[in-house]
């Protein structure tokens, strides 16, 4: 019996997990009546085995690591599935939900495998990954000005899709182009259309998803309940989702944009401080973004911190120089900053590629590079001031690495309602912030010495975020505000106060209604009731 999988079993008998899986039991005995239940269900005319991929297949490392897109979870000791579910057709997701649940294996569903910490692929559990990769078709419907996306579609090929048919046309998402639909929409989908048209998921009219039973829901079987649920409260917790139906939304042909940087020696803590007097209450057509990082200054040995402003415009730039000159003066916007392009254009901008570079590079699934990582966030409800700006300058200074992004909210986010969705983050929010630091090196001493830095940022700006709960945003996932092993829900459950605030407790009753027995879970997914609450 191989180590890592006798320790797996060791740990799951340990936690006191009910299961047909025990110590006693050999992971090829699992292994093998979990293959056979899938034979038993797999269709002649979609066969299951050519998308099983044990890890005994030569190609079972590279499919598991051609989808891991933080470097902390691909090491020898990162604990790796019994097997991968590589499917193909529907059928095979159903499969692979009903004899994962008979033989008592936990399943982790990835779509693009950019879950800050790897939750959709990694478990101290027997488990398998279900790997949606395969499962992206795109069809568009001009007429509804609508599309059905597969789970496995990355954001670039939305994007491209989308162009394709239309150049008035788009979709409100990230700007990291090789997330997978499936994890990004069901967690909020934040992008910089957000000030205009909302988040991904206010613009979400349908889904099918396989429940706990392997049937297929759409939004009128599934009901308004679980359909509320998987849009914002993490849909890994009740299912697996196979499609979700987008509405597009009106682009002009031309929009405007920009990145510019200045430091500390230009003024950038004036931009600064009146960036947040104006960037929630500015024109719903404009969204501007500001990075924060320490570096060099102009002379020898000298510290600064750099603040690059990077903008996209719904409109031309003759109408964002008059807007920015009235109400951020400061940042001293000119012609010759801003870029008028095409809106697929200006997604290639914000995801740094040179102006000019061919669409196609929306197609490739493969990052542009992969480092070691972690992240972490904030919501800030109060402008900081200058004196204290001045003070975190210094913090940052000192810490010497990685960095902010702030994130402006307002428009139609204020205008949505805290439970409109289970994502709460709404009306009241000035920006919100994403921690952002990476490394090189995967050492046991420099991954701790980057957690803990990432972490010293973090407390630093505790003055100045939100408070009661600290509120954190579910698709910038951080292990830190807590887990959740055993999976029946505690009273004031941390991270899903922080994710979800006031609508963390409907999560958990739909849970419970949906998912009783706690089939779908992760550390972080949304707990069970126990039997005598209900």
């Amino acid at each position: 019996m191989k180590p890592l999988v006798l320790a797996m079993l060791s740990m799951y008998s340990i936690l006191g997990v009910i299961s047909p899986v025990s110590c006693a039991t050999s992971p090829s005995l699992v292994e093998t009546t979990f293959l056979q239940c899938l034979s038993n269900h797999s269709q002649s005319s979609n066969p299951i085995s050519g998308v099983v991929y044990t890890s005994n297949n030569a190609n079972f490392s590279s499919v598991l690591n051609s989808y891991v897109r933080n470097l902390r979870f691909s090491t020898p000791t990162t604990p790796k599935p019994l097997l991968i579910v590589a499917a193909k057709n529907y059928s095979h997701v159903q499969a692979t939900v009903v004899c994962a649940k008979s033989v008592g294996l936990e399943i982790r569903i990835r779509s693009g495998g950019h879950d800050y910490e790897g939750l959709s692929y990694v478990s101290n559990k027997p488990f398998i990954v279900l790997d949606m990769f395969n499962l992206r078709s795109i069809n568009i419907d001009l007429a509804d000005e609508s599309a059905w996306v597969q789970s496995g579609a990355t954001l670039g090929e939305i994007y491209y899709a989308i162009s394709a048919k239309s150049k008035v046309h788009g979709f409100p998402a990230g700007v990291c182009l090789t997330l997978g639909a499936g994890g990004h929409f069901t967690g909020g989908g934040y992008g910089n259309m957000m000030r205009k048209y909302g988040l991904s998921v206010d613009n979400i009219v349908d889904a099918q998803i396989v429940n706990v039973n392997g049937e297929i829901l759409d939004r009128k079987s599934m009901g308004e309940d679980l359909f509320w649920a998987i849009r914002g409260g993490g849909a890994a917790s009740f299912g697996v989702i196979l499609v979700w139906k987008i509405k597009l939304v009106k682009v002009p042909e031309k929009v405007t944009v920009f990145q510019v940087k200045r430091t500390l020696e230009q003024g950038a803590t004036d931009i600064v401080v009146q960036w947040q007097k104006v960037a929630d209450n500015i024109e719903n057509d404009l969204f501007v973004r500001v990075m924060l990082l320490p570096g060099n200054g102009s002379r020898e040995g000298e510290k600064t911190i750099t603040a690059t402003f990077v903008s996209l415009f719904l409109g031309d730039s003759v109408r964002l120089l008059r807007l920015l000159n009235q109400s951020l003066p400061q940042l001293g916007l000119q012609q010759k900053d801003c870029i008028e392009m095409s809106w697929v254009e200006s997604i290639l901008f914000w995801a740094s590629y040179p102006i000019g570079t061919s669409l196609d590079v929306l197609l490739s699934r493969v990052p542009k590079g992969l480092t070691f990582l972690k992240r972490k966030s904030d919501y800030v409800q109060e402008p900081i001031s200058k004196t204290d700006l001045e003070a975190l300058w210094k913090v940052m200074i000192e810490i010497g690495d990685g960095g902010m992004l702030w994130n402006p909210y307002g428009g139609k986010m204020s205008e949505i309602s805290a439970t409109e969705t289970p994502f709460p983050h709404r009306a009241g929010n000035i920006f919100k912030i994403q921690y952002s630091f990476n490394w090189k090196d995967g050492e046991l001493e420099t991954t701790n010495r980057y957690l803990n830095l990432t972490r010293q940022l973090h407390e630093a700006m505790t003055p100045h975020v939100s408070k009661s709960p600290r509120e954190a945003f579910l698709n910038y996932r951080d292990i830190d505000i807590g887990t959740n092993t055993e999976g029946e829900y505690k009273e004031g459950e941390v991270y899903g106060i922080k994710y979800f605030k006031h609508n963390f407790e409907r999560l958990v009753r739909i849970k419970t209604k949906v998912d009783p027995d706690n089939f779908f879970r992760n550390e972080q997914s949304i707990p069970t009731l126990p039997p005598q609450v209900l």
